[in-house]
């Protein structure tokens, strides 16, 4: 394996990005390749078997672009393809979960730890039975917040419905006094402001996409395959559909001009 070999990330839209922009700001130099499935965002609405086909179709595009390391930059798809992936694949997998579970329980200081996420992710029990693992004390209060993500592709960032919601999905979870709040789906930290300003101040947000980047950094070192070119790595980024409003939320969020962007056909990914 060629330590230039790029890192390769998937999700079901943009919301990978957040885990794309952490891993960028700790590890400049590596190069990425970026794979959204925006032709049929969302996944958490899917079934357990739709989730892992189109995980394993992602997977096998990334792979044809030669990548040493696979980022599962999707909760839902870390939720239930992540073993899939593992057993199938040749390359070390990286999910969302646990790396987000330990942080969680690292910024609890009363036990009481909140998780939304999408409806797949929540009815799985990923992060719930991931914490209670860890740490078998710990009282976990869950909550499906299905409407974050079309809000989050549509760039509804500051629009007064998307307050709305919040407060709509995230009052119950303010009544259980919890001091953590893991948004466990990369779409949410788009979101990640009105969040705060629903649940308060004193509720910690949890984003996996920070120790999932330290995770990558620890593998790359571990075995020698961290790029060590003195260049800023290149991005490339492929999505499954409109290309031109992916590019428009992408640089808004990521703060930069993105060059290589292109559009995959489905039949491309089903038929690999």
């Amino acid at each position: 394996m060629d330590r230039t070999n790029p890192i390769g990330f998937f999700d079901s839209g943009i919301g990978g990005l957040t885990v794309v922009k952490a891993v960028s700001q700790l590890l400049p130099n590596e190069n990425i390749v970026y794979f959204g499935d925006t032709a049929r965002v969302p996944y958490g609405s899917k079934s357990n078997d739709t989730v892992v086909e189109y995980s394993l179709q992602a997977a096998n595009f990334l792979l044809r672009k030669n990548i040493k390391l696979l980022v599962v930059a999707c909760n839902t798809a870390s939720s239930v393809a992540l073993k899939d992936l593992k057993r199938f694949l040749t390359i070390p997998v990286i999910g969302m979960i646990e790396p987000g579970s330990k942080l969680a329980l690292r910024e609890s200081k009363n036990s009481k730890i909140g998780i939304i996420g999408t409806n797949a992710t929540i009815n799985n029990k990923a992060y719930s039975n991931e914490i209670r693992k860890l740490n078998p004390k710990i009282k976990v209060y869950e909550k499906a917040c299905p409407l974050f993500v079309p809000i989050a592709e549509e760039g509804w960032i500051d629009h007064k419905a998307t307050e709305l919601i919040a407060k709509e999905y995230l009052t119950e979870l303010k009544t259980k006094k919890i001091d953590s709040l893991v948004l466990g789906c990369t779409h949410y930290p788009i979101l990640k402001d009105v969040i705060q300003k629903v649940v308060g101040k004193s509720v910690k947000l949890v984003d996996s996409g920070t120790p999932a980047a330290r995770l990558v950094e620890e593998y790359l070192n571990g075995r020698g395959l961290r790029n060590i070119s003195n260049q800023i790595g290149k991005k490339e980024f492929y999505v499954s559909d409109i290309p031109s409003k992916f590019r428009d939320m992408a640089e808004r969020f990521l703060g930069k001009k993105i060059t290589h962007l292109h559009k995959v056909e489905l039949d491309e990914l089903v038929n690999e």
